[in-house]
């Protein structure tokens, strides 16, 4: 320590950063040593902590406590099983799968569960599956650089983000739900984020894989202005109209889209357009601007008495629209026309609505379940910055996690 500034400073940052309370400090006048208390049940928190930030530790650890192992769940494992070595090797972080839970049963292990055997675990696991108590469990575990991640669509499971942050748990969310909730509770979860020096990410929430809301971010943390958000935004209504044809109708197109995993569970919420309004809402938010899902003018294409009906009516009565979109479609064909479900954000008043784009357009060449994003920003305001590619599926969805994971880690 002797001649060497910071070393006090970092240390209580250190321990400061993962929630450790010190209740006393004593420094000699040498400066050759300092000691501090710590409760008992910090201890291995503590010591955990000073290790790896000083000297004895050769990787920085990532406690992660996964809930939601479904098909992105499924693929965030399989990439964290895969790229575990080479993070290890050369990055020197160690990814750490401390609790899983799906809907049944749950699982802990301070040590580390193994990914491949993390079925069996969760199979032969005798713990029902409860999110109080998962979290819970999670804070009394007392591990440091901890992260909950969601890999649901459950408001549940993200009811349960200010207990983690409040005890210094970052959280990473595939699940849009939070993001796109009140205006308040949103801005709550990331004012607690930033109080306890810890992250809440969501960067799948809009365009799966794609680096959207991370730009948003940059921009405006380097002073710039985001004036116009142009962009479709559903993967899964982009497929539906690009697989569209002679041979594929409406409906048909619709039970494909649902087959590929592109599609909400309920395919509805993309036809209605509310998934469309969840994301452009966050963008809006990240842009600066607040914007509650009542603001957003909802164009809908589809009858509302397709969205008031169970889901087996609605399979069995969804080929109605069959006629009607194909006699359109060969409209457009013969223009030479297409299809875009777009969303637009201009200085804060925002819509959703299907329209029509001729060649030429940005939008008119996106193919399969791609997106794409128009960003008009005070910097990037005669040539609007683009941003385009898969925008759903597990996998892109999965690997949009793991980058937010990477994140956290702070390598």
């Amino acid at each position: 320590m002797k001649h060497s500034a910071g070393i006090a400073g970092k240390l209580f940052h250190t321990i400061g950063k993962n929630g450790i309370n010190v209740v006393a400090i004593a420094q000699g006048a040498s400066e050759q040593n300092i000691s501090w208390v710590v409760k008992n049940s910090d201890l291995r928190k503590t010591l955990n902590v000073v290790h790896e930030a000083f000297f004895l530790s050769p990787f920085v650890e990532l406690n992660i406590f996964l809930v939601g192992i479904g098909t992105v769940g499924r693929d965030l494992l399989d990439q964290i099983g895969r790229q575990q070595e080479k993070l290890k090797k050369e990055h020197r972080l160690k990814l750490k799968l401390a609790g899983v839970a799906n809907s049944r049963k749950m699982v802990f292990d301070r040590e580390g569960i193994d990914v491949l055997t993390i079925k069996n675990k969760i199979n032969q696991s005798e713990v029902k599956s409860d999110l109080k108590v998962f979290c819970r469990t999670m804070v009394e575990m007392n591990m440091f650089n901890s992260v909950f991640v969601d890999c649901t669509a459950d408001e549940k499971v993200a009811n349960h983000y200010l207990y983690a942050l409040e005890n210094f748990i970052s959280v990473v969310a595939a699940n849009k739900v939070a993001a796109s909730s009140e205006y308040s509770r949103y801005r709550e979860l990331k004012e607690m984020a930033a109080k306890h020096g810890v992250k809440f990410l969501f960067e799948t929430n809009v365009g799966a894989g794609l680096p959207l809301i991370s730009t948003i971010n940059d921009l405006m943390h380097s002073g710039d202005r985001i004036v116009r958000i142009e962009a479709v935004l559903s993967g899964t209504l982009n497929y539906i109209f690009n697989t569209l044809s002679n041979d594929i109708p409406f409906s048909k197109a619709v039970r494909l889209a649902k087959e590929m995993g592109y599609a909400e569970p309920d395919p509805r919420i993309d036809l209605s357009g509310i998934d469309v309004i969840r994301k452009l809402v966050i963008l809006a938010r990240e842009s600066g601007y607040r914007i509650e899902k009542e603001d957003v003018e909802n164009n809908s294409f589809i009858p509302q008495k397709y969205f008031n009906s169970s889901m087996e009516e609605f399979w069995n009565t969804i080929s109605e629209m069959d006629e009607e979109f194909e006699k359109q479609r060969l409209l457009l064909e013969s223009k030479r026309q297409k299809w875009r479900f777009v969303g637009v954000m201009n200085e804060g008043k925002a819509s959703v609505s299907l329209v029509v784009v001729d060649p030429g357009h940005p939008f008119y060449d996106l193919e399969g379940s791609n997106n794409i994003l128009l960003l008009t920003s005070e910097r990037y305001n005669e040539y609007p910055m683009l941003i385009k590619g898969y925008g759903a599926g597990a996998a892109v969805t999965a690997a949009g996690v793991f980058a937010d994971l990477i994140k956290v880690s702070n390598i």
